[in-house]
């Protein structure tokens, strides 16, 4: 018995099967045939408002895919196979696919690597351009699999930092591990000292350091970014693996071990002090005086005064250098690192 579709086309739903290689038209006849398995093309060109010709060329392809099997019961007659079953194989041979183009992408760097070193290039490229210095900044990010080192200083060549911190959260919760130490003066702008806060409660293990002497950024200790002049945000130097990148990364761990634990690794670190007691903390930290935090949280000098002395109460310490100390201590073992973790190359 011929199946019944629906007397005039149906209005194309979004389509969701890209992804697995499934055209947009594909799709919508392969829908027309879940609806009414068995149709003939004049059938499915009714349901779907397509010439029966493109529905012929379209079904051919959904054959190919292995989502449509020719049926027994006489000519041009298909039936859908089961989404479940059908999908999932096409899904798993987009896996294998992107399998291989990875492997590829590994053999053709590899290439690229013999072929500079067979004709004395250099491991250190110059990068132009704003646009270019930002795509390559967070290509960097998105491609790291450990860890991201950072130092922080202004001016910054991204903007908004907000397209930062949303690459940035990506990338810990897919478990890279991010370390920062960041300028003093860099903080001191509006909303920054928050934006930190807000990182080191998604992971981030973040110090601070007066005069950071460049910006820097190193992703799994195989490649750098690092600006031609420190203060330029038109060119930058893309660092490859060289005795020159082993450099860059001694130094971050010199200032790492020099730096000031700014906030805690992680949400719970310590339960003595509340978010606001932690943000007055970080602003002095990062060397605001009374007066300029005062300004920074809308409130009077003399409460900051009253908040600092109900601190250093809660802590058990007589003065502020105390707290800092204190504070450091309770924000993880000596040397910063959160109990458990080891460091990645």
């Amino acid at each position: 018995m011929d199946p019944t579709p629906p007397s005039g086309p149906t209005p194309p739903r979004p389509p969701v099967l890209t992804g697995l290689g499934i055209s947009p038209a594909d799709e919508r006849v392969y829908r027309a045939f879940l609806a009414a398995p068995g149709s003939t093309p004049e059938q499915l060109a009714m349901a779907t408002g397509l010439t029966e010709q493109r529905v012929r060329r379209h079904v051919r392809s959904l054959a190919r895919l292995g989502l449509l099997t020719e049926a027994a019961d006489g000519p041009e007659r298909y039936t859908p196979a089961p989404p479940d079953v059908a999908l999932e194989v096409l899904a798993l041979r987009r896996q294998e696919e992107i399998a291989h183009a990875r492997l590829a992408a590994a053999g053709l760097a590899e290439e690229f690597r013999a072929g500079r070193l067979r004709g004395g290039g250099s491991p250190v490229q110059v990068l132009r351009g704003r646009e270019a210095i930002a795509q390559q900044f967070f290509q960097t990010q998105q491609t790291a699999k450990n860890e991201i080192l950072i130092l922080d200083k202004p001016p910054y060549v991204v903007e908004p930092l907000r397209r930062q911190d949303t690459v940035q959260l990506e990338r810990l919760d897919k478990g890279v591990r991010y370390r920062a130490v960041y300028d003093q003066a860099g903080l001191d702008g509006p909303g920054r000292a928050e934006a930190t806060r807000d990182l080191a409660a998604r992971g981030e293990e973040s110090r601070v350091l007066a005069d950071v002497p460049l910006k820097l950024v190193i992703a799994d200790h195989r490649v750098a970014l690092v600006p031609f002049v420190v203060a330029s945000q038109e060119e930058i130097l893309v660092v490859q693996q060289s005795a020159l990148l082993d450099g860059l990364i001694a130094l971050f761990e010199l200032l790492w071990q020099r730096a000031t634990p700014l906030w805690p690794a992680a949400p719970g670190a310590h339960q003595l002090l509340s978010p606001e007691d932690e943000l007055l903390l970080g602003h002095l930290r990062a060397g605001l005086t009374d007066s300029a935090i005062a300004r920074r949280l809308g409130v009077a000098q003399r409460t900051v005064e009253r908040r600092m002395s109900r601190i250093m109460a809660v802590l058990g310490v007589r003065t502020r250098f105390q707290a800092g100390v204190r504070t450091t201590t309770l924000y993880g073992p000596g040397d910063g690192e959160p109990p458990g973790v080891t460091r990645g190359r």
